[in-house]
């Protein structure tokens, strides 16, 4: 083997490495990207949550106030969404169109 063969695989190698130190730099900046998504969605996340918190506060101390108990709203709610699902249409809609276990739509 010449110096010719020598110099053209060392060349080769050359470009392989340098693609491949081209592909990590870009994977580098996809993972950087990735934490940086990972943490604002866990802050909103967390914002959310604290939001959700203060209306189910909100929502317990009307719910208190009009004397509405909330566990039989949230039991009877569960109740009709398996029984919707139970029969196959799993869209918590009664057959007559109806969204309420009492047969009224709501409104």
């Amino acid at each position: 083997m010449g110096f010719g063969d020598t110099a053209k695989k060392i060349q080769t190698l050359a470009d392989k490495a340098e693609r491949t130190y081209q592909k990590i730099n870009e994977l580098r900046t996809e993972v950087e990207e990735t934490q940086t998504t990972v943490l604002d969605t866990s802050e909103r996340v967390q914002a959310l949550e604290n939001e959700m918190t203060e209306q189910r506060a909100v929502l317990d101390a009307v719910a208190e106030e009009v004397g509405v108990d909330l566990d039989a709203v949230s039991t009877e709610a569960h109740i009709v969404e398996a029984e919707a699902e139970s029969d196959g249409s799993g869209d918590g809609v009664d057959a007559d169109g109806a969204d309420g276990a009492d047969g009224t739509d709501g409104n």
